[in-house]
């Protein structure tokens, strides 16, 4: 097995896994060129080696905060100055280097900034919601949810059995429809209306039972029901023995963040015992867009 860093095998030591090979040429090992005053990192690994500079890169500019100029990123990062150019404008152009105006100087771009952010949203996202969670199972005795929308599916990145049982997705582990789940559903009716508009066409309305919505009319008049009630029902629609109802998580924005909701097993989701986990599911909703800074604005005074 080799190791991603240096590139020798699990179990053996730098020392005899590098300096073995390097010994029938006599050239400088990786190791001995990183031990050198300079301490220049030089790039290995068993990946993409594109990739791997371009990493390295990143790293050494991110270590410094005055920005780092070409002659300086290329003998941090061990590479001819030539190569360390063409890698340092590719990462300019996608926006993951940013270059100061007399063009001399290398800084963390405003992608990095962003993707950094997005990663920051999804943790604090999970931090606060668990505990919500698994409250909501607690007192209603029901599987909850939490899910956020990628692209046009519907990714479920933390779930409480009612039991209490805490169970965690992958981030991209458990996708589901946006039309037939009312977690879908919400995170869709909740979309800026021309991008809801374009995504509602684009989308492959299946027929997965026979309660699934298939016609785009008829999904988009279920929009409008979903944001003049502010909650959403999948009515066996993904699953036949399987109800859910959710409801929109709102961050500091006013942007809804996220779907919670709520499921149970057909025969004991009926509309009585539905509308008596609606005020909890409320409540829940309410709590986590509190904790992720949404202010519900109150009526101006005359």
């Amino acid at each position: 097995m080799w190791s991603p860093d240096i590139g020798f095998k699990t179990g053996q030591t730098p020392e005899r896994g590098v300096r073995a090979s390097a010994s029938k040429n006599g050239a400088q090992t990786p190791m001995e060129k990183m031990n050198t005053s300079d301490s220049k990192p030089i790039v290995r690994g068993s990946g993409i080696q594109s990739l791997e500079r371009g990493a390295a890169i990143l790293d050494a500019v991110a270590g410094s905060p005055d920005g780092l100029g070409l002659t300086e990123i290329s003998g941090r990062v061990g590479l001819h100055t030539s190569t360390a150019f063409h890698l340092v404008k590719t990462l300019v152009g996608l926006g993951f280097l940013s270059q100061d105006g007399d063009g001399k100087k290398y800084r963390i771009g405003t992608r990095l900034f962003g993707l950094a952010s997005g990663a920051s949203r999804e943790r604090t996202l999970l931090n606060f919601g668990l505990p919500v969670l698994e409250q909501l199972s607690a007192l209603t005795g029901e599987t909850s949810h939490l899910a956020v929308r990628e692209r046009a599916d519907v990714i479920v990145v933390a779930r409480t059995e009612g039991a209490g049982l805490l169970q965690l997705s992958e981030r991209v582990g458990i996708a589901r429809p946006m039309h037939a789940t009312a977690l879908g559903k919400v995170l869709l009716a909740y979309m800026p209306e021309k991008e809801r508009d374009e995504l509602i066409k684009a989308l492959p309305l299946h027929r997965i039972t026979e309660n699934t919505i298939t016609d785009p009319g008829k999904l988009r008049r279920e929009m409008e029901v979903v944001r003049s009630e502010g909650i959403a029902h999948d009515r066996a629609e993904f699953d036949p023995d399987l109800r859910c109802i959710a409801m929109p998580v709102w961050d500091f924005t006013g942007r809804c963040a996220a779907a919670i909701g709520l499921s149970g097993p057909a025969w004991r989701m009926t509309p009585d015992v539905t509308g008596k986990r609606i005020p909890k599911l409320e409540e829940a909703a309410q709590q986590l867009s509190r904790a992720l800074g949404h202010r519900t604005l109150e009526p101006a005074k005359a």
